[in-house]
């Protein structure tokens, strides 16, 4: 609690010594993004208007990341916040909230009609988090996330709109790059498995059956019982390809692996799945259609 509170101390103090929005020398606005799939739709969006930074990179679970103070820092600085919402940022809501009081800071995917997002099990009124996985749900927020850079910098509000309209074209061509792709998986092998169900939207969006071992969370623990389950799936089903994510521990899909084998059911790690978070920055894994083009590829690859 001490440490908490030195760190929303901290928080309020760098908040409270700037007046107000402030851009960089040479005229850009500062923005900050939380996951890298917010920031590879911030920069596509606001070009050379803005300057970007993100703060969770490669392999980072957002579920999991506490703020360090180098965090608080660049929130000290940018003219604007994007962050998912929805509760994916779990450990840093309080603190995003607290700064939406002082400066621009917006939830995009909360901009997603209730009825388009899928519930948390067990949860009253709370909602899976991972809306990218639906291209056309993304859509909305690359929508909304034009709209929040608008409001900041009103004057580039024309600049920001026709690069949004450019970025949804080329996400249209993905929508039709994985329906197409999906295609060639035979029904009765349109089973995911992964480490945690992130992958709710992509199923429903592309008629896939998705188990994951762990909750929407990965703060969810996992037990014997959650194995057995996989494992009864994995079987019944005659699956020969499970998958790991790049930002959650290969060790309860390997002890799906085990267990399968022990029944002398041989199922293979079709490969690895961005789910969380993508790939490094400035490769093609590292942005969100190259990202989304790699999972799908790997997918089919493995299930048809």
């Amino acid at each position: 609690m001490i440490k908490n509170f030195l760190i929303l101390s901290i928080l309020f103090g760098l908040v409270s010594s700037c007046s107000g929005p402030e851009k960089t020398n040479n005229g850009k606005v500062k923005v900050v993004a939380t996951t890298g799939m917010l920031y590879d739709a911030v920069i596509n969006i606001g070009g050379d208007k803005i300057e970007a930074e993100a703060i969770m990179g490669p392999g980072v679970d957002p579920h999991l990341y506490k703020a360090t103070q180098g965090d608080l820092s660049k929130f000290n600085r940018a003219d604007i916040i994007i962050y998912n919402g929805i509760l994916l940022e779990g450990k840093m809501t309080e603190v995003l909230e607290k700064l939406g009081r002082q400066k621009p800071v917006f939830a995009v995917a909360e901009s997603i009609p209730e009825e388009m997002l899928l519930p948390f099990a067990g949860y009253k009124d709370a909602f899976d988090p991972h809306v990218w996985f639906d291209v056309n749900r993304w859509s909305l927020v690359v929508n909304e996330i034009s709209k929040s850079l608008s409001t900041v910098d009103s004057i580039n509000a024309e600049y920001y709109e026709k690069n949004a309209q450019g970025y949804l074209g080329q996400l249209d061509s993905l929508n039709a790059f994985v329906t197409s792709r999906i295609e060639e998986i035979p029904k009765e092998r349109r089973i995911l498995i992964t480490a945690h169900d992130a992958f709710g939207y992509f199923g429903e969006a592309y008629g896939i059956r998705v188990e994951g071992l762990q909750g929407i969370s990965t703060v969810a623990d996992f037990g014997l019982k959650d194995i057995a389950n996989i494992i009864d799936i994995i079987i019944s089903n005659n699956i020969n390809a499970i998958f790991v994510e790049t930002s959650v521990s290969e060790k309860s899909i390997n002890a799906v692996v085990t267990g399968c084998q022990e029944k002398g059911h041989n199922v293979s790690i079709g490969g690895y799945l961005y789910s969380d978070a993508m790939g490094e920055f400035e490769t093609v894994e590292g942005t969100y259609i190259g990202m989304f083009r790699k999972n799908v590829n790997t997918i089919v690859d493995a299930l048809k």
